[in-house]
């Protein structure tokens, strides 16, 4: 793995090493747990929505620095974003903010957390899971 860590960006490390929001959440009022199968990576996330924001986000879980520090800048990042911004803020979005192509073997880590978050935010909103976030 160390040889890997070089193709990274510093922030996604220390974010991996450092992680913001990491650890179960009391009362959330919507969760999701999201596993990748091809590597072992798991996560639950938990949020709290007070009206139409997110006013808190939480996830706890294992992984490679992909998943894991993509989980902590993204937590950090929605805090106070609408629940419309969260359900169109997709792939691309998410690799522009972590800022990394993390190739198509490791896409599945980068999205793992962002997967998770738009299913409970979906599920919180009563609504059908769309295509695009099963496709993450």
């Amino acid at each position: 793995m160390t040889d890997e860590l070089g193709m990274y960006a510093e922030e996604l490390i220390y974010n991996y090493e450092h992680p913001k929001n990491k650890g179960v959440m009391d009362n959330p009022d919507t969760r999701m747990h999201e596993e990748n199968i091809s590597c072992g990576d798991k996560i639950t996330v938990y949020l709290k929505i007070d009206g139409d924001k997110i006013a808190e986000a939480r996830f706890d879980g294992t992984g490679c620095v992909i998943s894991m520090g993509t989980a902590s800048i993204l937590t950090d990042f929605l805090k106070g974003k609408t629940v419309a911004e969260v359900e169109a803020f997709g792939k691309d979005s998410l690799l522009e903010l972590i800022n990394i192509d993390p190739g198509p073997v490791r896409i599945h880590c980068a999205t793992l957390s962002l997967r998770a978050i738009r299913k409970a935010v979906f599920i919180k909103e009563g609504k059908k899971i769309d295509r695009d976030t099963k496709d993450l």
